[in-house]
C-alpha cells in the first residue's frame, strides 16, 4: 500500500495539498500516483503569478509509460514552483511528499481546503484504484 501522510489533504486525481499555515499551500502528486506512472522523465511546471480555478489543468507529468495532466485542487495564484524538477524530474519518484513538490499556491479561499479528502478518505480511493 502507498504511503499516505495524515497531515495532507487529497484529491481524487491523486494530488496532495499541504497547508503551510500562512494562506499558501504546497501541491504535489501522491506516492500512489508516482508508482502508477513509473519513472518520471519530465515535468511541465506552471508559471509564477498564474491565477487558477479549482480543476484547471496547470501542468503535465511525463513518465516512461504515459503523460498525465496535473489539475489544480484549489483556486489560487502560483507563488512558487519547484525548479529543481526541471533538471531532476525523478525526484517525484524518490520523494513525492518532500523534495518532489510541484508548486505553491496562495489560496483564493482558505476554507476551500476543507472540501478536499483527508488521508482516510483518500486511502479508500487509492485502494479502489488498485483493484
Amino acid at each position: 500500500m502507498s504511503n499516505i501522510p495524515a497531515n495532507l489533504r487529497y484529491t481524487e486525481s491523486h494530488e496532495w495539498v499541504l497547508d503551510n499555515g500562512d494562506g499558501t499551500v504546497t501541491l504535489g502528486i501522491t506516492d500512489h500516483a508516482q508508482q502508477a506512472l513509473g519513472d518520471v522523465v519530465f515535468v511541465e511546471l506552471p508559471e509564477i503569478g498564474r491565477e487558477m480555478d479549482a480543476g484547471d489543468e496547470f501542468g503535465v507529468i511525463e513518465s516512461v509509460k504515459a503523460a498525465s495532466d496535473l489539475y489544480a485542487p484549489l483556486a489560487g495564484e502560483v507563488v512558487e514552483i519547484n525548479e529543481a524538477l526541471e533538471d531532476s524530474p525523478e525526484t517525484i519518484n524518490e520523494s513525492p511528499y518532500e523534495d518532489g513538490w510541484i508548486a505553491k499556491l496562495r489560496l483564493s479561499d482558505e476554507d476551500s481546503l476543507e472540501k478536499l479528502m483527508d488521508a482516510d478518505a483518500y486511502t479508500k480511493v487509492a485502494e479502489a484504484d488498485e483493484d
